[in-house]
C-alpha cells in the first residue's frame, strides 16, 4: 500500500512552472518578497525549520530512494522531482536532494528590545553573503539577543547567506531598518551603549564593559562604517593589530567582540 505523502506526481520537466517559480524564488528577491518566503536545501535546514513555517517540501528521485528523514517526510508532506529537475532548483553544485519553502520572520524593534541586558548588531552596507550568515550563526553561538541591519545590506535570505548561517536564521532576531541611524538613536535612548569598531578607536575592545545593554556597531568590508553613521556611537574601540595588518574581516571582528562580551557576562 502506498504510505508516501506525495502531493503530486513527480515533476519531471524543467519547463514546469512551478520549477520556473523554484527557479526565481532562489535567484530574485523580490520574487522572495513578493511570496513572503525563503528556500532552504539539505537534510540539516529542513529538520530544524520551525513545522509551522514550513510550506513546501521537494526531494529527488535518489534522494527519496535513501534518505533517512523519510518519518519526517512523511509527516510533513513532499512532492518528488527528477535529478535533473532537482539541479535546475537547487543553488549549489552538489544539490543535497531536498529543498524546502519557507515563510520569512518578521521582528520588530520593540520586541528585541525588550530582552533583558540585550547584545545587538548593528550592520551597515554588509555586502558579503558570507560575512553576513557567519555573522548571525556567530551571533548565537555567542548568545547575543539580535541583529539589526541598514536597508543596504546584503539581503538575509540570499541562498549564500542561508547556507552560511547553517539553521541561525531560524533563532536568530533580525531586522532590516530603513531607518537606521534612527534605529541606532531608539536602541541608544533603551539605555543600550553603542561600540563603533573603527580604525580611529583610541581604546582597545577589551578595555570596555559590556555587561550592560550593548550593541556593537560593525560597517561595510571594504569602506568602513559611514562618517555620519560612527558619529552615533558612544564609543569608539579598536581591535589591537601586529605584523601590517590593519584591520580584520568585518565577520571576524564581529566575532571577536561578541565573544567578548559573551567571555565577560560569563565570569
Amino acid at each position: 500500500m502506498e504510505k508516501d505523502k506525495r502531493r503530486s506526481e513527480m515533476i519531471t520537466a524543467v519547463s514546469n512552472s512551478r520549477v520556473k517559480r523554484l527557479v526565481q524564488l532562489n535567484q530574485k528577491a523580490k520574487a522572495r518578497r513578493e511570496e513572503d518566503v525563503f528556500v532552504v536545501e539539505g537534510v540539516k535546514m529542513f529538520l530544524e525549520a520551525p513545522k509551522e513555517k514550513l510550506r513546501e517540501v521537494y526531494v529527488s528521485e535518489s534522494f527519496l530512494e535513501k534518505c533517512s528523514c523519510r518519518e519526517q517526510l512523511e509527516k510533513t508532506g513532499y512532492e518528488v522531482v527528477s535529478d535533473q529537475v532537482f539541479a535546475k532548483i537547487s543553488d549549489t553544485c552538489t544539490p543535497q536532494g531536498i529543498l524546502c519553502i519557507v515563510e520569512q520572520f518578521h521582528y520588530d524593534i520593540e520586541q528585541m528590545l525588550r530582552k533583558e541586558n540585550p547584545v545587538f548588531l548593528l550592520l551597515e552596507n554588509i555586502q558579503d553573503p558570507g560575512n553576513l550568515g557567519t555573522m548571525l550563526r556567530t551571533g548565537e553561538g555567542a548568545g547575543i539577543s539580535g541583529v539589526i541591519m541598514s536597508r543596504d545590506t546584503v539581503d538575509l535570505y540570499n541562498p549564500k547567506v542561508i547556507r552560511s548561517t547553517m539553521g541561525s536564521i531560524y533563532r536568530m532576531p533580525f531586522l532590516y531598518a530603513e531607518d537606521f541611524a534612527g534605529a541606532i538613536k531608539k536602541v541608544q535612548r533603551a539605555g543600550v551603549s553603542v561600540y563603533a569598531a573603527h580604525l580611529k578607536g583610541k581604546t582597545s575592545y577589551i578595555r570596555q564593559d559590556y555587561r550592560k545593554s550593548t550593541a556593537f556597531l560593525i560597517g561595510n568590508e571594504g569602506n568602513g562604517l559611514k562618517e555620519e553613521t560612527a558619529e552615533l556611537a558612544d564609543v569608539y574601540i579598536r581591535i589591537p593589530m601586529e605584523g601590517q595588518v590593519e584591520s580584520l574581516n568585518a565577520a571576524v571582528a564581529a566575532s571577536v567582540l561578541m565573544y567578548e562580551a559573551h567571555r565577560q557576562r560569563e565570569d
